[in-house]
Order: C-alpha cells, then structure tokens, then sequence
C-alpha cells in the first residue's frame, strides 16, 4: 500500500517519518494513528493551495498569455491616455482582459 506522504505530513505536523509498510511516526518513535478522513482533508488542501500557486504563475511567467513588464503596461496606460482610451477598447486593458480570460481563477 502507498501512503500519501505529503498529506500525512500536513494532517500530522508531529510526523517525522512516514513509511508506506510501517505508517507514520514521531520524533519519539511512536507511531501515529492515521484516519483516512483526515488524511483525505489534508489533500483536499494541498491540492487547493497548489491551484492557488499554479494560477499565480500561469499569469505571470508559465502560462501561455502572461502579464507584460510593468513598465510595457505603463507605456500602454500612457499610450491609451493620449489616444483617449482609457476604457475597455484601450490596448491596456485589452492585453489584462487576454490574461485574465486565458488564465481563470480557480473555483
């Protein structure tokens, strides 16, 4: 059988040593008694802040569409600002709106 390691760990912060034949145990040598529940509950919040890091890098360096350099995005504002198009239709905000569409927020 194999343990899920990382969220043994996270369920159980006072593991040390997790073995998929054995179980998890403390700094002391005793062994933890895992629930699966517990464990199941671990995961769940593992993999949500995983989403939360992976949607954060998507839009800034891993994605397809990803934020330009703020100073690209200042010389857009400036640009949109002298064309008078500090709207929706301005190259700004259309180049945030593509990043923000490739890339959406987790549920």
């Amino acid at each position: 059988m194999s343990l899920d390691h990382e969220a043994i760990r996270k369920a159980y912060p006072d593991a040390v040593t997790v073995d998929d034949g054995t179980g998890a145990f403390k700094a002391d040598g005793s062994q933890i008694t895992l629930i699966q529940s517990e464990i199941d509950a671990a995961r769940v919040t593992l993999d949500a802040e995983a989403a939360a890091i992976k949607y954060k890098t998507d839009r800034t360096t891993d994605g397809s569409t990803i934020y330009d350099t703020i100073g690209n995005q200042l010389d857009m504002l400036y640009a949109d600002m002298l064309a008078g198009k500090l709207d929706t239709t301005g190259t700004w905000a259309t180049h945030i709106k593509a990043v923000k569409d490739a890339n959406p927020k987790p549920s």
